[in-house]
């Protein structure tokens, strides 16, 4: 190991791979934690007024809901009806004799 260039590769080498550990470790730590502290706070009350209007909320976004589907349904039906006339002055192929 006289040359200095192989030195520098293996002590890249060897740090990379100790910070990547390191990183690797705290990462898995944190979960641990994090998971630890969601299990210590499962227990959450919800209060009935904030429960209503929850709800009220999902009403009004079902509404909402319904209401775009009935134009998507409004718009669907006119763009067929309007379509099928079309289709219908076309003439079919193969029914013009051709002048040469």
């Amino acid at each position: 190991m006289s040359d200095p260039g192989i030195v520098m590769m293996a002590v890249s080498f060897f740090g990379a791979c100790a910070y990547s550990i390191k990183t690797i470790a705290n990462t898995f730590t944190r979960r641990w934690d994090q998971k630890r502290n969601v299990a210590d706070n499962s227990v959450v009350t919800v209060s009935d007024d904030r429960m209503t209007r929850l709800e009220a909320s999902v009403e009004a976004i079902a509404i909402e809901v319904e209401r775009i589907s009935e134009g998507q349904r409004f718009t669907t039906r006119l763009l067929t009806e309007q379509a099928q006339p079309i289709q219908a002055i076309l003439p079919k192929p193969g029914k013009f004799d051709t002048p040469h």
